[in-house]
């Protein structure tokens, strides 16, 4: 009776991890060979996981992926894609975060940008930093939501605290003058500081003329390029490549073995 009203309270000082851990050591013939000390110290190392592991589910669910299964283990690195698996996890594994670095992935539709992009913040997640998804076609109906019900500034600045940003299918859709203005101010309050993940069908250079606006593209590209990371992907279709192997998988007779990252 007495344990259960420890765990009780333990529980009720938002200490989960904690109790879980006492639990199991009440289960546990072996635990009863271990010193207090050494128990005390499992059930401390037991709650800092548990604490961890909830920020970072919390984190991944507040950046709203659209692919938030993506991982960077599982980035398919066969020839011809345009980069190598070990320049790609040591970029993963830099300070890319810390200083404010802006990746830049380009290449035809079906190339597996969306996928890379959602691959690196997640990895951003699970080392601790906070991330967010947005995909530029609907960014201009999302801002002038924000602007309606006077929550753009606030808006604004959350964006500005999140340690990575995604902006997704970047080009596809034109752009008119308050988007572009709000990009800017977007683009202007992480420059240098938060790290940016861009993705786009458009290659670099086509940029400036999708902005429209010389000054502003200017001053935009300028932010962007001036500490970037650029993966230009190449090869067929990944989406072609998948169901061409999930129609093999079904006329086969036995369960074949795919490469990994063949979802990209």
């Amino acid at each position: 009776m007495m344990m259960n009203n420890t765990l009780a309270q333990l529980r009720d000082l938002k200490l989960a991890g904690m109790a879980t851990a006492i639990e199991e050591q009440l289960s546990s013939s072996v635990s009863t060979t271990l010193s207090f000390e050494e128990r005390l110290a499992l059930m401390v190392e037991r709650e800092v996981h548990y604490r961890g592991d909830k920020r970072r589910a919390a984190l991944l669910k507040k950046a709203a992926l659209k692919y938030p299964q993506a991982c960077i283990e599982d980035v398919d690195g066969r020839a011809g894609r345009g980069f190598e698996r070990s320049a790609l996890m040591s970029l993963a594994l830099s300070r890319w975060i810390e200083d404010g670095t802006a990746i830049l992935l380009s290449g035809a539709t079906g190339s597996g940008k969306s996928w890379l992009a959602c691959a690196l913040a997640q990895y951003a997640c699970r080392r601790g930093h906070s991330a967010l998804y947005l995909r530029t076609p609907r960014l201009a109906e999302e801002l002038r939501i924000l602007h309606g019900n006077g929550g753009f500034a606030r808006w604004l600045a959350a964006v500005a605290r999140t340690d990575v940003l995604v902006l997704d299918d970047w080009g596809m859709a034109a752009l008119d003058g308050p988007t572009r203005s709000d990009l800017m101010e977007i683009i202007d309050d992480r420059a240098g500081t938060r790290a940016t993940i861009v993705t786009s069908q458009l290659p670099v250079e086509h940029w400036h003329a999708w902005i429209g606006d010389a000054t502003i593209a200017d001053a935009i590209l300028d932010r962007l390029l001036s500490r970037s990371h650029r993966l230009p992907l190449k090869g067929k279709s990944m989406r072609a490549r998948k169901a061409a192997s999930s129609a093999c998988a079904d006329d086969a007779p036995i369960e074949p073995t795919g490469a990994v990252g063949d979802q990209q």
